[in-house]
């Protein structure tokens, strides 16, 4: 393969199609580190106006590391993949203990830093300096493994040492920024998991920039590459909320009940309204209780409104059913704290949750 080749089309198609994104003109590592994390579990449409939110409260690693980690969790609520969140507020204290502010300069340091593997090292590292570091998403992975025709499966260990040394095989080392933009561009606007839209469509490779590079093309290999290993079977689960409103009187501010999650589980660390998991079915459409013991009087409601949701993790399937309530006053559960219905946007919550908010708010 002549890599020069390969870096002149790569780098023209990139010149004329690419997308215009905040962080992609930046050498701002900070910018850079925080657009990677929020990407690294979500597109770019969804992302960007938590990018734009994000640095705007945070603009730099100082003010990350100040900030609480609830209020960091409030401005990643709906992303998903919280841990991201929390790692992103550990690294910020842990840059500032070091010293190495404003960020840190070699990858070994970037490296080390917590929720930072290798791509991400290297993203920040050759996009904020141009060091000669690739940068592997999973983009990356589909475009390497259709280049050299490797059925290894990306994700396993294994795998992901050997995809390196292929790239490593093409990696441009005098401009490893412009390198990595272009082929994880390339990977997420024309290589793409489908290269064919339609049945009556073309395949996208028969006109290709690359293609002549290509052994996947060479071969009729390119849609079934990449490999992944097979998928572990998800986990069910089913949920059953209740959102209890109390007025104590009228006009008074309505009142409910929420608890923070801090067992080592899903969505650790955020809130939610108290909880009765079940082993294998949701509960009755009637069960308005927390549990047997509680005794509550609805205030003028034949039946109790409620919605169900399902929510798909990486490897669990949530079935959820979210009661409306309104009570008289609020029943006393264990390891809960009373708040104004108005201060719900003071705390982070699930995407499921603020979803089924949403739906029971607009019945």
């Amino acid at each position: 393969m002549q890599t020069s080749l390969l870096h002149k089309a790569l780098y023209r198609w990139y010149e004329q199609n690419h997308r215009v994104l905040p962080w992609r003109d930046s050498d701002d590592p900070y910018a850079i580190w925080i657009s990677e994390i929020i990407l690294q579990q979500t597109r770019v449409a969804q992302g960007m106006d938590y990018y734009m939110r994000f640095i705007q409260r945070f603009p730099n690693v100082r003010t990350l590391a100040a900030a609480d980690e609830d209020e960091v969790l409030r401005y990643w609520q709906g992303l998903g993949y919280y841990s991201r969140a929390r790692n992103l507020h550990k690294a910020a204290k842990m840059i500032v203990e070091q010293g190495w502010l404003p960020f840190p300069q070699t990858f070994e340091q970037i490296r080390c830093l917590p929720g930072v593997g290798d791509y991400t090292a290297g993203a920040i590292a050759s996009f904020a300096y141009n060091m000669p570091f690739p940068a592997m998403d999973g983009n990356v992975y589909r475009v390497v493994a259709r280049l050299f025709d490797c059925d290894i499966p990306f994700d396993t260990t294994q795998g992901k040492k050997h995809f390196h040394q292929l790239i490593e095989q093409i990696l441009d080392r005098t401009n490893a920024r412009l390198f990595n933009s272009a082929v994880m561009e390339f990977g997420a606007l024309y290589c793409t998991p489908s290269l064919c839209q339609s049945e009556n469509e073309v395949s996208r490779c028969t006109l290709c920039p690359i293609r002549v590079h290509c052994l996947g093309y060479k071969h009729h290999t390119a849609e079934m590459l990449p490999v992944r290993k097979p998928r572990p079977q998800l986990r069910d689960r089913y949920l059953n909320y209740y959102i209890y409103v109390s007025r104590a009187h009228v006009g008074a501010e309505p009142q409910t009940l929420i608890r923070h999650r801090t067992e080592k589980d899903i969505w650790q660390h955020l809130y939610e309204f108290p909880l009765r998991e079940t082993q294998d079915a949701l509960l009755p459409p009637d069960s308005f209780s927390f549990n047997e013991e509680l005794s509550i009087r609805l205030i003028g409601q034949k039946g109790i409104v409620y919605r169900d949701f399902t929510h798909v993790l990486s490897h669990q399937r949530l079935h959820a059913r979210f009661f409306y309530v309104p009570v008289e006053t609020l029943p006393a559960i264990p390891d809960t704290i009373t708040i104004s219905w108005s201060h719900l946007d003071d705390y982070a919550f699930s995407r499921l949750t603020l979803n089924a908010l949403s739906a029971l708010t607009h019945a």
